[in-house]
């Protein structure tokens, strides 16, 4: 279809979304402090912060950025320092006693899973580098043929995230009520964004 090789795109897709990274453990946050509507604010976040990404790509900024390495450079350490704000704000989060709240602020739970996905400036180049793999250069369609991998890029990214969200919305309900243990769980995802973004700029 389209000059796609749709099986081997979408099985690519679902394997990359099951590796863990710091959007996996930012919509995990969301929905432990947001309940489910904060972890589809987050997951919405995440799809947009892709498609723009993608069309990034596509538009030839990879280019631009392999072409520019201070450029580059200078975006990876933006999202590293992006990275590092979020893990440090979860560190050092403090509560009093009593079982931790559900705050529901979809608008900041969006921008994080948003600018999370923006952090990394090797996605672009990764899509660049992705994208033909799965294409038949003698039946591609230009536009039409990445319009259709970006949405379904989109839905895979939303069937998983939101079923991601759903199991964790069925324990986080026990995990606040155990504050340390909600704590715990809370300064873990802060070191996991920490190390992400100590990684973005090795």
């Amino acid at each position: 279809m389209l000059g796609i090789d749709v099986g081997a795109f979408c099985a690519a897709v679902v394997l990359f979304l099951a590796l863990p990274g710091p959007g996996t453990f930012m919509l995990l946050s969301s929905t432990g402090q947001g309940g489910f509507k904060g972890g589809a604010a987050a997951t919405l976040g995440l799809i947009l912060g892709d498609q723009l990404l993608l069309w990034l790509a596509v538009a030839g900024v990879a280019a631009l950025l392999a072409a520019n390495p201070l450029l580059f450079k200078g975006l990876q350490f933006a999202g590293a320092g992006y990275l590092g704000w979020l893990g440090l704000k979860m560190l050092l989060a403090r509560g009093d006693g009593g079982a931790l709240p559900v705050h529901v602020t979809p608008g900041r739970y969006l921008r994080q899973g948003f600018f999370i996905t923006l952090s990394n400036p090797k996605a672009i180049i990764f899509y660049m580098a992705f994208f033909p793999l799965f294409i038949d250069p003698a039946r591609q369609q230009g536009a039409w043929t990445f319009a259709f991998m970006a949405l379904l890029i989109a839905l895979i990214t939303a069937v998983w995230c939101l079923a991601l969200c759903a199991g964790a919305n069925a324990v986080a309900a026990h995990v606040r009520a155990h504050r340390r243990l909600a704590r715990a769980l809370q300064r873990l995802a802060g070191l996991a964004l920490l190390g992400f973004g100590l990684r973005l700029v090795r």
